[in-house]
């Protein structure tokens, strides 16, 4: 049984109806990741499982429990914003132990499990430091040191890197892993960013207008999508549309096509990444040929890019520098096989 369930939860704030039935499962000791853009509903989810706000239809329920109307100080979970969220006034020890206090822990128990915690978030030797003297690093450990301390039954991340720069991100995401897996706890973790997502989640759900597109590994969701909007969102560029006609698949507009692996049904949207397609001078053999003229060359350091009209459409190609290609040049584009991902079936 999964340790964390939304059920049928219709939510928003007014007539503006966020989420409709949505469903969610997560099981204990995992990472997931909710991805989207703004306004898709991720942290509306956050919120309702948080107890911020509670569903307009549909049920939450955690560890076998319906929680959907118990309050938030009741429910046992750890929280680490965007904002940090730390109090001015008090120095490091006073802010991770706040927590405790609030539970009434005695003190000596208090002292420890804080002096653990601010040694497994590196920052033994700080604790009499105030926010005001730390970096926005330091400060998001103490944050995190505080969710932690409670031994919450659940830990929740609301964009919690958004305000710090690019290196210092890729430096915490990389502590928020190794403390996830180092204590086990299972956390919820909503951003925009894939890049980071994708680097720390056990599961992703990619949301887009209140449901969740696709929920999966990393992995499978990268060189798998299910769906357009999936694969746009992971780096797709180029879609076409395929047919089985006489036991083998072809084109639009009739050239077969090689596949590693037959799907039942007649019609596909198709996808392939721009590094995955090869491009050729005009009449050299290949498989999976699609010719085309190339209207735009765009250089990107290592790599040129090529914008190219085909019978198919426009494909984006990206390729070395082995050999360029000028603007009006006729091309052979070639698709590889293994590279060609069928998603959303054509009925009409």
């Amino acid at each position: 049984m999964a340790l964390l369930e939304l059920k049928g939860i219709t939510a928003g704030y007014g007539k503006n109806i966020i989420l409709r039935d949505f469903n969610l499962q997560v099981e204990r000791g995992h990472f997931v990741s909710l991805l989207g853009s703004s306004g898709c509903g991720k942290t509306t989810t956050l919120r309702l499982i948080a107890g911020f706000s509670q569903p307009q239809a549909g049920s939450v329920v955690f560890d076998g429990r319906d929680i959907t109307h118990v309050p938030l100080h009741k429910r046992n979970f750890g929280f680490v914003f965007q904002s940090y969220a730390l109090f001015p006034h008090m120095t490091v020890f006073d802010n991770v132990a706040f927590g405790l206090k609030m539970r009434k822990v005695g003190r000596e128990e208090t002292r420890k499990r804080v002096m653990d915690m601010l040694e497994l978030v590196d920052l033994t030797g700080f604790e009499k430091r105030y926010p005001r003297e730390m970096s926005g690093g330091q400060r998001q450990r103490v944050a995190l040191a505080r969710a932690m301390v409670i031994r919450p039954d659940l830990m929740l991340f609301d964009e919690p890197l958004s305000n710090l720069d690019a290196k210092l991100r890729v430096k915490m995401r990389v502590e928020i892993r190794r403390i996830q897996q180092e204590l086990g706890f299972t956390a919820i973790y909503v951003t925009h960013d894939q890049e980071e997502c994708f680097a720390i989640s056990d599961e992703v759900a990619i949301m887009n207008r209140g449901v969740i597109e696709q929920m999966d590994a990393p992995a499978h969701i990268f060189n798998r999508p299910r769906t357009e909007f999936i694969a746009h969102f992971v780096g797709f560029e180029n879609f076409f549309d395929i047919h089985r006609a006489e036991g083998a698949w072809k084109t639009e507009n009739g050239s077969p096509l090689i596949l590693p692996a037959d799907r039942p049904g007649g019609r596909f949207r198709a996808c392939i990444r721009p590094e995955d397609i090869k491009i050729h001078s005009c009449g050299e053999a290949c498989e999976n040929a699609v010719a085309g003229e190339v209207l735009v060359t765009t250089f990107l350091g290592r790599n040129v890019q090529y914008n190219v009209r085909t019978a198919l459409g426009e494909f984006t190609v990206k390729t070395d520098q082995s050999i360029v290609y000028s603007i009006g040049s006729r091309v052979q584009l070639e698709l590889s096989a293994n590279k060609i991902i069928l998603i959303d079936p054509i009925t009409t």
